[in-house]
């Protein structure tokens, strides 16, 4: 049976940056009117079933409220946490279940959870949060098709999607995260708002990717040696006085110099070791681990992340392939002549 597993974050697009920056506010309603489309969108291309996590505010229920589809809509069979353990636990059962694809609403923390645990899932991943490099701003009326396609086998994963980076966080040897984006060490002592939005606090980075046209401290990056998804490498930043200096959109809304004492460009499986400091560790934007001057602390840079689809690159094969048209159209249509 061909279905497709959705994660939808309520709490994503709501985090401090809307009062210290400028960004845009993705609000329950309207993560209910994206889901609703999705939906719309998976169910016109034949998928069977979709699962989606529950969560505190009730969006897949919402969503699937009054919506008249040949496919079934269930929620997975779990508690409810309230935070990245729904996530990693939703997308550990979806990849159990052999989903066929994996759709994540949310930013770059929401799917840094669900990396945990999906595997080579493909995950198709569409943007609801504030820092977003590995989600897109894209209709989900689109993403749903493209993700039915691959659900329903009309297009091969394999040539439609990429095998991320990550970032692997040791201490003392021992291993204790991952980071798809950006690790970053900041001078704040305590979590807070999880949320990392004063570039002055930060003392250094690594980075998997450093785009053009992405938001976050991946930007500062981008500025000094733009770096994408398939390329075999990342970069290492110190921060501070007493070298060069890159203006980045560090939060929407937000651009400022940020002055750079050092950079580097570092291999595949290449470890940095992080400079001994009192502080906190921040994965993906949010603050998670706290650090301390006696700790060794090592960020390895490997390609085991999650299977990252290409939305476009998926269509164009399917109409290259005349799905969209045809006798193919009608296979994938049958349940709409019944």
């Amino acid at each position: 049976m061909s279905s497709v597993g959705i994660i939808a974050n309520p709490a994503s697009g709501k985090d401090i940056r809307r009062l210290v920056a400028r960004s845009s506010v993705f609000d329950n309603n309207e993560k209910v009117a994206i889901l609703r489309r999705l939906l719309i969108g998976l169910d016109a291309v034949g998928v069977e079933a979709a699962y989606i996590m529950p969560d505190y505010y009730g969006l897949g229920e919402r969503a699937a409220d009054g919506l008249t589809l040949n496919m079934a809509i269930s929620l997975l069979p779990m508690a409810v946490q309230a935070d990245e353990r729904d996530t990693v636990e939703a997308a550990g059962r979806l990849a159990d279940m052999g989903v066929g694809c994996l759709v994540t609403l949310g930013g770059d923390g929401t799917n840094r959870a669900a990396a945990k645990t999906c595997g080579q899932l493909p995950l198709l991943a569409i943007s609801t949060g504030t820092n977003n490099v590995v989600p897109a701003m894209i209709e989900a009326t689109v993403a749903g098709l493209a993700a039915g396609l691959l659900a329903t086998g009309a297009v091969d994963a394999e040539t439609v999607s990429q095998t991320s980076k990550r970032l692997e966080v040791f201490v003392d040897h021992e291993f204790m995260d991952i980071a798809l984006v950006d690790v970053a060490v900041s001078s704040d002592l305590f979590v807070a708002t999880r949320a990392v939005w004063d570039p002055s606090r930060i003392k250094e980075i690594v980075l998997s990717r450093a785009e053009p046209g992405s938001i976050g401290l991946s930007s500062i990056g981008s500025a000094i040696h733009p770096i994408a998804l398939h390329d075999d490498c990342g970069l290492h930043l110190l921060i501070g006085e007493g070298g060069t200096a890159a203006l980045a959109p560090v939060a929407p809304g937000l651009v400022v110099p940020i002055p750079l004492r050092g950079t580097r460009v570092i291999a595949l499986d290449t470890e940095v070791e992080l400079e001994p400091c009192v502080g906190m560790l921040a994965l993906d934007g949010e603050r998670c681990l706290a650090l301390y001057p006696e700790q060794r602390v090592a960020v390895r840079l490997t390609r085991h992340g999650p299977r990252i689809v290409d939305m476009r690159a998926c269509l164009a094969e399917a109409a290259r392939r005349g799905v969209f048209q045809g006798p193919m159209l009608a296979e994938v249509c049958d349940g709409y002549r019944d």
